[in-house]
């Protein structure tokens, strides 16, 4: 069975096409800010596999990146394209929770955005 705290419904733009809404099984709703997203890449171009160590440099991901592409990686994740011409990472559903900006959830949000 799986978790509806960790199960989307929907995935699609805010109305104003900023952030990225992801409704959850559980009622719960997240938005998130692009380039948040991905900072947060977990790929073996952006994360040293061994270490763990970020690879990924900040001031070379453009302040207005944003998904060309979404699409689900089986029934446990997200793949985005990009408009910075990345596209290899894979975000578990659990991660993507787990990074939840809003108050309820207390996310501190990407430890690399600032």
């Amino acid at each position: 069975m799986t978790d509806p705290a960790t199960t989307p419904e929907r995935v699609e733009p805010t109305e104003d096409e900023a952030r990225l809404r992801i409704v959850w099984r559980d009622g719960h709703v997240s938005e998130y800010e692009p380039r948040v997203l991905r900072l947060e890449c977990r790929c073996a171009v952006c994360v040293e596999e061994l270490t763990g160590r970020t690879l990924i440099h900040p001031d070379r991901v453009p302040a207005g990146v944003y998904p060309l592409e979404i699409s689900y990686v089986g029934k446990y994740a997200l793949r985005f394209a990009w408009s910075d011409g990345h596209s290899t990472g894979i975000y578990p559903y659990e991660l993507l929770r787990s990074l939840c900006p809003c108050e309820r959830c207390g996310s501190p949000g990407s430890r690399l955005a600032s």
